[in-house]
């Protein structure tokens, strides 16, 4: 099968968004790119491209990295509706030493049809609270905020010791704001709001025995020094 200079397909265009996606893209994103259903199916069976998913498709020769696996089932539930969430995002925010076992992704319940057939090894949340205005971001795909990925988390079963870790490491990296995760887990279940608070006043406590440790270093220097 060859292409004609009229309906040749973009090679270059469809790697470089792949690129972008750990080397992994959709079937629609392919024919943007000038790659009908057969032209596709037949660079398939070449072995230019590998099929990981229904939909999905992945260079052969793109170099693997860590996570990829995430990016190809958040492809493949469908990358307009879900985002990367729960203990996945924990994990790809270096959050928590949570290990997810399973890849998990969240869609508005109005799409709940896309929770159906999910892809193997990949779990699909369904949420009635629609994403606020910075409660989704890009990081090796789109997923939830530092902040509602620690709630959905809570709410859903995450140990408790791995979400308080997780609340120490955003409030140290200054990715959460400790009043406004203690508002929103009041929106939540109440076992989900008792674990943020136990994780904020244990991280508060810490943080007055770092102050005060440091105060203490201080004035022996200061005695030293006299």
């Amino acid at each position: 099968m060859e292409d004609t200079p009229a309906n040749r397909p973009d090679r270059q265009r469809l790697f470089d968004l792949a690129s972008e996606q750990h080397g992994y893209f959709t079937a629609g994103q392919a024919a943007r790119c000038g790659y009908a259903p057969n032209v596709l199916a037949y660079h398939a069976k070449r072995g230019t491209f590998q099929r990981v998913h229904h939909g999905v498709y992945r260079f052969r020769n793109f170099p693997f990295s860590p996570r990829e696996n995430v990016v190809a089932a958040w492809l493949a539930v469908g990358k307009d509706e879900a985002v990367i969430s729960h203990e996945s995002a924990l994990d790809l925010w270096d959050l928590s030493d949570v290990v997810p076992d399973a890849v998990h992704v969240t869609v508005p319940r109005a799409r709940r049809s896309l929770a159906r057939r999910p892809p193997p090894g990949v779990i699909v949340h369904t949420t009635m609270r629609p994403w606020d205005k910075g409660e989704v971001r890009s990081n090796e795909g789109i997923l939830t905020s530092p902040e509602r990925t620690i709630l959905d988390a809570a709410e859903t079963g995450t140990q408790p010791e791995q979400i308080a870790m997780a609340i120490e490491q955003g409030v140290r990296r200054g990715w959460l704001d400790a009043l406004h995760l203690q508002a929103s887990a009041r929106s939540r279940e109440r076992r989900v709001s008792s674990i943020v608070e136990r994780a904020l006043d244990g991280h508060q406590i810490e943080a007055s025995l770092r102050c005060a440790t440091q105060q203490l270093r201080r004035s022996v220097v200061r005695w030293r020094t006299a």
